[in-house]
């Protein structure tokens, strides 16, 4: 598969390398480095795919003309359009050209993610009562400085799109709306911490933050024959996943934990995946769909002053 990476930021380089010889020519509307400046300046016929990674305003527009030319595609998250209509669209398009539009969530790729959606799948930890998942980082300055991050909703759709997409690999779509606890605006002009939760069937619950100086991710969910933890990420390792067994009527839990200290393996795992979307023709833009329509719920919940 030929391929093409438009936008040469972090994420855009990540891709470039893990796709390697496939990867046969470069845009960036800014970096000398890169082989043309616009999408449009390719010619159609020297790649099959491409993979996105421009800032979030710039996406809906240049998926369309991919798509509408029979290219697949790979796009970071989040892909927010303003309007479901938006999406609607793209959706469309990828189904009527029978090609693949696919948003990337690289985490649903850690080890331990999988280990915990097997864990879940399996029903040994009988009815699930809460999950709560933290994701910190400490880039608030830099976003702060950024040309076009520090707006909007801040670090909601950029790490509560990660956390979204999280809850509905392992529990699908919950039944009970999303509300926003709190919104803060501790050092940058968009929010920079933001709690969200739903208290349906399962009690979730999401913390993210732009000022967690030492990055880290944590998940907890707690069930009726035991729990289930994630400590860390692979790119920051070592990480770990621990599964405990309940014992009643109370008691020191047995406890078997896994540890990896290993590079992050999510950007070719997830390379390789959108490889066999594309072969097959399938598309994610329903969960984009949803994870819009949450975001967007939130955000209006932030701007109408409902939350800190």
């Amino acid at each position: 598969m030929r391929v093409i990476v438009a936008g040469l930021g972090v994420q855009g380089h990540k891709r470039q390398a893990v796709a390697g010889s496939d990867c046969v020519a470069t845009v960036d509307i800014v970096s000398s480095d890169a082989d043309f400046k616009s999408v449009e300046d390719v010619p159609l016929g020297q790649y099959d795919a491409a993979l996105v990674c421009t800032p979030d305003n710039a996406k809906p527009e240049i998926l369309k003309y991919l798509l509408s030319n029979g290219k697949n595609v790979l796009v970071e998250k989040p892909l927010l359009a303003g309007e479901n209509d938006t999406l609607q669209t793209l959706k469309s398009l990828a189904e009527e050209k029978g090609i693949t539009c696919y948003t990337a969530y690289n985490h649903r790729f850690e080890p331990h993610f999988m280990r915990m959606k097997d864990a879940i799948n399996s029903g040994n930890l009988g009815q699930i009562y809460r999950a709560r998942l933290f994701y910190g980082n400490g880039t608030a300055r830099l976003v702060r400085e950024s040309a076009w991050r520090d707006q909007g909703a801040g670090v909601l759709p950029d790490l509560g799109s990660h956390l979204l997409d999280t809850f509905l690999f392992w529990f699908g779509r919950p039944d009970k709306p999303f509300e926003m606890i709190s919104a803060n605006r501790f050092e940058n002009r968009a929010p920079d911490h933001c709690v969200f939760a739903s208290n349906g069937t399962i009690s979730l619950e999401a913390e993210m933050t732009l000022l967690s100086w030492r990055n880290h991710f944590s998940a907890d969910i707690f069930a009726e024959e035991g729990s289930a933890h994630i400590s860390s990420l692979c790119k920051w390792g070592p990480s770990s996943f621990t599964l405990r067994d309940r014992k009643l009527p109370s008691g020191r839990p047995d406890e078997h934990t896994v540890t990896i200290s290993e590079a992050d393996p999510t950007w070719k795992a997830e390379y390789q995946h959108f490889k066999s979307l594309v072969d097959a023709g399938t598309s994610n833009i329903e969960n984009d769909i949803w994870i819009q329509d949450v975001l967007a719920s939130l955000s209006r919940k932030i701007i109408m002053g409902t939350s800190q």
